[in-house]
């Protein structure tokens, strides 16, 4: 079992916990590199992990480059540094009802539809979260039991992140205007919605004939929550990549708001091609367009 550790208090009380069920724990610490102290900041936490009675615990370097912003991009290489490293191994990440409660809100501010709204997994294979019924005042209180000095992340208080405003700006008024309670109701919200979500991807993997292009006349047959799914479906197939509710209902408008409109551009490699849905007659189809370069690049 492997577990992503940054030396917080929600990594430290989940690394303490899987040692303590008595499974072998290899602890996987990624340096973003975007501190000073960020090589002596992994070392101490290697420290902590070995300290703990993790078996293994390597220092995973990595470069925070690439679109969407920092937070964005840090994310990425996070993760692919993990998934680079865990060979066969299932990873535990330390996100816990706050930051389920969080991304819930994120979603809703951005309109990102329900699968955004419907926040983390408990297991998303190979991604484990067993701490998301648990709030970072619990992970603290078992950081102190133990006798553990978490790492507090700078980036946890900067004001320039929306995350770090939500936790410590909006969340908090909304408790206090509605009495309480809410991180835990937008937590169940996201429950709820994966139950939902779980039945209408049954449906749509049901519905999806596998094929490379969709014919508008069986999606029309299909209920709309169904009907996006199956567009999202034949999208990812299609090798699309980053995809968002506005490109999904943008490509579902072809179908039901046909007015001669051109395609949509639904990801790929973005520096060297798009690939774009279209609809041809009765079908929807997807086509790879190169992406000429600038005049003045």
């Amino acid at each position: 079992m492997a577990v992503a550790l940054s030396g917080g208090a929600d990594s430290l009380a989940l690394a303490a916990a899987a040692v303590a069920q008595g499974w072998v724990v290899t602890a996987l610490i990624v340096d973003h590199g975007l501190q000073q102290e960020s090589a002596e900041v992994a070392a101490q936490a290697r420290n902590q992990a070995l300290a703990l009675g993790c078996f293994e615990a390597s220092v995973l370097s990595v470069t925070v480059d690439g679109a969407g912003g920092l937070e964005a991009a840090a994310r990425t290489a996070r993760y692919t540094a993990l998934d680079q490293a865990r060979g066969v191994l299932p990873v535990l990440l330390a996100h816990t009802l706050d930051d389920q409660a969080e991304t819930v809100l994120l979603g809703l501010g951005r309109g990102s539809g329900g699968r955004s709204i419907a926040g983390m997994r408990p297991w998303d294979d190979p991604w484990g979260r067993p701490l998301l019924d648990i709030r970072r005042t619990e992970t603290r209180a078992a950081c102190d039991e133990l006798g553990l000095t978490p790492w507090e992340d700078p980036h946890n208080v900067d004001a320039r992140f929306v995350r770090v405003r939500l936790r410590h700006e909006v969340l908090p008024l909304l408790e206090q205007v509605l009495g309480g309670g809410v991180a835990e109701a937008l937590s169940r919200t996201a429950a709820s919605l994966q139950e939902d979500g779980d039945v209408l991807d049954a449906q749509a993997r049901a519905a999806f004939p596998g094929s490379e292009s969709l014919a508008i006349s069986a999606l029309l047959s299909l209920a709309p929550a169904v009907r996006r799914r199956v567009i999202r479906l034949w999208l990812l197939t299609g090798g699309a990549q980053d995809l968002n509710d506005i490109q999904i209902r943008a490509v579902d408008a072809l179908v039901v708001q046909w007015r001669g409109q051109g395609g949509v551009a639904v990801g790929a490699d973005l520096r060297y091609q798009r690939l774009v849905a279209s609809r041809l007659g009765d079908e929807l189809v997807l086509s790879v367009h190169p992406v000429l370069p600038r005049a003045d690049a």
